[in-house]
């Protein structure tokens, strides 16, 4: 054999390298074998306790623990997420519909708290403080020139209901400070974010996610309209990512009589499982419109089905974002958790709506950009449609599946780029914050307002909030385009009636103006008391 002299020191580096790799494994231990334990589980234990015991560097193995199930997880479907302990409580908060803590929403406002709502039903509403208030101190943790992140003032002003916090307020209105001792309790989280009457037989429902209270609070709402006249709703479900599964069930059931197919679900294992409707729901009479859009997804779409494939009244919108996957939350030890896809849910007529996915879970998500590129949002005929995915409604309708629900009435984006840009600006948090801030220079010229003097009247300045709106935004590095004054104001009246009285007054006063409202209440025109096809 002829080798260079590289060649040999490379040969004898290999060498070196294969002894030195023998003389190590020699002295391995054989890990125990567990009959009870699978193999798999074994080896990542072995792993841990290697890297533990005997690993060069020092390591957290309980961060590297949760970033390899994280991984693992990545690798299953986008809708299976892990949940570490440190984000399960406010995800568990959000979904049953309250919070334990004083009851406030706030900005930070040149390094100072800045209570920008006080939230209705909670402690801070029976203490009397009101919005516009300071927050200095809280027990003697001072909260004011410190640069605290929102994240820890919220864990300051949280806890545990009965628990006493000591506030120190400053009431700018009346150059006051204010020491006020209240219990932190339960603070509702409504999921039926507003309703009112749209007109003298319509009346309107907002849902913005389903938690536990979702149907007792929609149950509430049809009940207070149907007392006032409603024969007729609108169901609005844009923006609403969805919840629990068992929220949207009893919803549909609100609508449709004894035995119709609410929804079928089906496991890896093919068992499937339909629910049925009792028959026993307050609203099986009269019309209804059900309003949504891309970021309408899950339990959203499983009512949105319901109606749609029992030719109980008309979805008007866009098409729903395409999740048909079912998720249970499971423990992991720790305080750790996983929401893992266990099943598949199908609507009524039987067709999935689940929209194709791969490993590719950012593109997955960046479907909804991907939409107004292909030009579907301008072009309802660019909805993508698949015949051998056609199901027919009892009336004979055609429906489609296989990537969210395609509505009956399709409302189509014609809006020109700085029109979008104009309205993506008026709807941020921009907006928000200048409202509080003019709010915030006289609160007293706004105490014998009312949400009817906002909604029906010219009650502000307009040129100046108008103007006082751009050189805010100029100072933030945005701008509006050519805006449609109107437009503007308009969106200066909501956040007005948001900081004043709440969600109903911003929904009430951007409603005004909605084409997806003036589409909603045509169609009910159109469909009368019956659903004629």
């Amino acid at each position: 054999m002829n080798m260079k002299k590289n060649d040999l020191y490379l040969f004898a580096i290999v060498l070196l390298s294969i002894g030195i790799g023998y003389l190590v494994g020699s002295k391995e231990i054989p890990a125990p074998f567990n009959p009870f334990r699978s193999l798999n589980t074994q080896r990542l234990d072995q792993l841990l306790e290697y890297i533990s015991n005997d690993y060069v560097d020092e390591i957290n193995t309980d961060s590297l623990v949760g970033k390899v199930i994280e991984d693992i997880v990545n690798k299953l479907d986008p809708h299976s997420v892990y949940i570490p302990a440190s984000q399960r409580q406010s995800i568990a908060e959000n979904m049953q519909g309250n919070f334990e803590g004083i009851g406030v929403s706030f900005l930070m406002v040149r390094d100072t708290v800045s209570i920008l709502r006080v939230l209705e039903g909670g402690p801070s509403e029976a203490a009397g403080i009101l919005a516009g208030d300071k927050i200095l101190i809280a027990d003697n943790d001072t909260l004011y020139q410190k640069n605290y992140a929102s994240e820890r003032i919220i864990k300051i002003l949280k806890g545990p209901s009965d628990t006493q916090v000591a506030l120190t307020i400053f009431r700018k209105s009346k150059n006051e400070t204010l020491k006020i001792d209240l219990k932190r309790g339960k603070v509702p989280l409504r999921s039926v974010e507003s309703y009112y009457m749209l007109a003298d037989n319509i009346g309107y429902i907002k849902i913005n996610r389903f938690s536990q209270t979702t149907y007792e609070e929609f149950e509430s709402a049809t009940k207070s309209l149907m007392a006032s006249g409603m024969t007729k709703m609108i169901l609005d479900l844009r923006d609403n990512p969805g919840g629990y599964l068992s929220a949207a069930r009893e919803i549909s059931d609100t609508f449709l009589d004894k035995d119709q197919t609410i929804v079928i679900t089906q496991t890896n294992k093919g068992k499937e499982e339909r629910s049925f409707a009792t028959g026993s729901g307050i609203f099986k009479e009269g019309s209804l419109v059900v309003l949504t859009n891309g970021q309408s997804a899950s339990a959203s779409e499983i009512v949105a089905g319901a109606i749609q494939d029992n030719d109980r009244g008309w979805v008007v919108g866009r098409r729903t974002f395409g999740k048909g996957l079912v998720q249970q939350q499971m423990p992991l030890g720790g305080g750790d958790a996983i929401r893992l896809t266990i099943a598949r849910y199908f609507t009524p007529t039987g067709r999935s709506i689940q929209k194709p996915y791969g490993r590719d879970h950012e593109a997955y998500y960046n479907d909804l950009n991907q939409r107004i590129e292909n030009g579907e949002m301008a072009d309802e005929n660019k909805v993508p449609i698949t015949d051998s995915l056609a199901f027919k409604t009892p009336k004979g309708r055609t429906v489609y599946g296989g990537g969210g629900i395609v509505p009956d009435v399709y409302i189509s984006n014609n809006k020109s780029e700085e029109e979008q840009w104009n309205a993506y600006v008026l709807k941020s948090s921009l907006v928000n914050n200048f409202v509080f801030n003019e709010l915030d220079k006289d609160r007293g010229k706004y105490e014998k307002l009312s949400e009817d003097d906002l909604l029906n009247g010219q009650i502000i300045d307009e040129r100046e909030w108008y103007e006082g709106l751009k050189e805010h935004l100029k100072k933030n590095g945005m701008q509006l385009n050519n805006a449609d004054k109107s437009i503007a104001i308009n969106s200066i009246k909501a956040y007005i009636g948001f900081q004043l009285f709440g969600d109903n007054a911003y929904n009430r006063i951007n409603n005004q103006d909605d084409e997806f409202i003036k589409q909603a209440v045509q169609s009910l025109n159109r469909l009368g008391l019956t659903i004629d096809y």
